[in-house]
């Protein structure tokens, strides 16, 4: 019997569109798998406490960190993505800033931004390209008028105001924590 190969050339057809809901749940999922992260970081030195607020309701930060044998409480917000640039809305860092200033019986008391910068980058529907993880931690500063601001790949970070970008400079944060994945930019 002789068996003859078919010379049929096929086509990779278009990817299939993804569903909406897909992508927003992955997303999501990035953004606790971050937290997660970050609260089991804490978690693991005993002189720190750090609590996940639950799903995004209104009114609470992302995380809740607290040492009373340093004074100290830290209100998180993290932002995980695969693009060039994760924003965080000005509610965010209100919201923040409003549960640092409750707690008057810590002496220090920031509000720190954790930004992790996915090893692949998406250029495209489904499509990525390798790149560095990065982390960046940024403290807000009280000074700075509260607006949406954008943390860049390499931990720049920028005011949105009127849809433009303006520099804003935060400051980086050393967390109590081994940080393998950790940048530190020059400007800050």
């Amino acid at each position: 019997m002789l068996l003859l190969k078919s010379s049929k050339i096929t086509t990779n057809p278009d990817p299939p569109i993804k569903d909406n809901k897909k992508i927003a749940r992955t997303r999501r999922q990035r953004g606790y798998n971050w937290e997660d992260t970050l609260v089991k970081r804490f978690n693991v030195m005993s002189d720190w406490k750090a609590f996940r607020l639950g799903s995004p309701s209104v009114g609470l930060p992302d995380i809740l960190v607290v040492s009373t044998k340093h004074s100290t409480i830290f209100t998180i917000e993290a932002k995980s993505g695969t693009t060039n640039s994760l924003t965080v809305p000005y509610d965010q860092i209100q919201r923040c800033l409003k549960w640092t200033d409750t707690f008057e019986v810590y002496g220090t008391r920031k509000v720190i931004f954790a930004f992790k910068f996915l090893s692949k980058k998406r250029i495209g529907l489904g499509q990525y390209e390798k790149r560095e993880l990065r982390e960046f931690y940024k403290v807000w500063d009280k000074t700075h008028q509260i607006n949406d601001f954008v943390c860049s790949y390499e931990g720049e970070t920028y005011s949105l105001i009127d849809g433009k970008r303006q520099r804003l400079d935060l400051k980086d944060h050393a967390m109590p924590f081994k940080m393998r994945h950790s940048k530190i930019t020059d400007s800050a």
